[in-house]
């Protein structure tokens, strides 16, 4: 049997008001990012299938029928952040069909404090990627700059520039040769377009320090991407040591993850971290956003220079990351060490 897509099950939804508002939903699904789509998509496939195989209406889905499909997930492991997904997704598509969210109910307030009370009761924490931080970037310098290799070029320049902007990978991935250009002392200035998080004409600007524009340019110039203004600057790399010119398609998101993974292998320190929710055992694509928030607090800048350097929207992300750095300078440990022990 032939699985119907999320997408042409909304659009031949019964309810013909449902339909046409579902349609135009569908028809704006630009107004989002490509990653809150398809993660709408996604939970939306799961939710359904949950909903045929246990006679649940999917849409409009009632406050019972919610809470029992947060709670279905929470029993086979789901994270409580990804249940959280899960059901503001869920919320979304409710209120773009023109329908009363479940989530408005009480009956899904208390079924989320008590699935995320139950998960940090029992031990749960929010997964982190390592830490990608300056003294690695400068480990991996030492190592692959000068390097006959173009693709150690390539990943050098990448984690240079990730480091340096704090941008996320699909971001970076983006990035064309017509993007940079140079302050008066030369240093790269990269016009980005848009983020996740910064949708607007006048885009946002990024400067690199002096090695890390000089990494790039060395990129650049070895790869001849440099008189290729419409080539996505991190392209790929052939077995035969030349860069190809790619201008319709970036690198995929595995690609570039890829270039983590031999980072870790070439500068990490020597065995892989601590499993954190059977994920991170390694550098990965945020480990530079983190890496960096995590060397800016620990040289004191403020949290609100941390978040406008790297486009977050909400403190607590930020903490979430930083929340190691000053464990021992809170208000209490200056008060109590304040007192000399006898």
């Amino acid at each position: 049997m032939t699985e119907i897509s999320p997408a042409t099950a909304l659009l031949a939804h019964g309810n013909g008001d449902i339909a046409d508002r579902l349609r135009e939903f569908v028809r704006d699904r630009e107004a989002f990012s490509l990653n809150t789509w398809n993660q709408l998509l996604s939970v939306m496939r799961i939710c359904s299938r949950w909903a045929t195989e246990n006679g649940r209406n999917f849409l409009p889905m009632s406050p019972e029928d919610l809470r029992d499909y947060l709670m279905h997930l929470q029993a086979i492991g789901r994270a409580s952040s990804t249940i959280g997904t899960h059901a503001a997704l869920i919320s979304m598509l409710h209120r773009n069909a023109g329908l009363i969210p479940p989530t408005t109910s009480p009956v899904i307030f208390r079924a989320v404090k008590k699935i995320n009370r139950t998960a940090v009761i029992s031990g749960e924490r929010a997964g982190q990627a390592v830490p990608f931080r300056i003294g690695d970037l400068l480990k991996l310098d030492s190592r692959w700059s000068g390097s006959p290799l173009l693709m150690q070029t390539r990943d050098l320049a990448f984690l240079h520039t990730a480091y340096a902007t704090l941008l996320r990978i699909s971001e970076l991935s983006r990035l064309r040769v017509r993007d940079v250009t140079r302050s008066a002392d030369g240093r790269i200035i990269l016009d980005v377009a848009w983020t996740k998080t910064i949708v607007m004409t006048g885009g946002l600007i990024k400067a690199l320090g002096e090695l890390s524009s000089q990494r790039l340019t060395e990129w650049l110039t070895l790869s001849g991407l440099i008189a290729e203004p419409d080539a996505f600057i991190f392209g790929p790399v052939h077995r035969s040591n030349q860069a190809s010119v790619i201008t319709v398609e970036p690198l995929s998101t595995r690609a570039l993850e890829n270039i983590f993974v031999r980072a870790w292998q070439e500068a990490g320190p020597g065995q892989d971290a601590r499993p954190n929710k059977n994920r991170y055992r390694g550098w990965s694509g945020h480990s530079t956003r983190v890496g960096a928030a995590v060397d800016m607090a620990a040289k004191k800048y403020s949290t609100a220079q941390i978040m406008q350097e790297g486009t977050w929207k909400k403190p607590e992300t930020v903490m979430r990351y930083i929340r190691h750095v000053d464990a021992h300078s809170g208000a209490m440990v200056d008060f109590m060490d304040s007192y000399s022990v006898t």
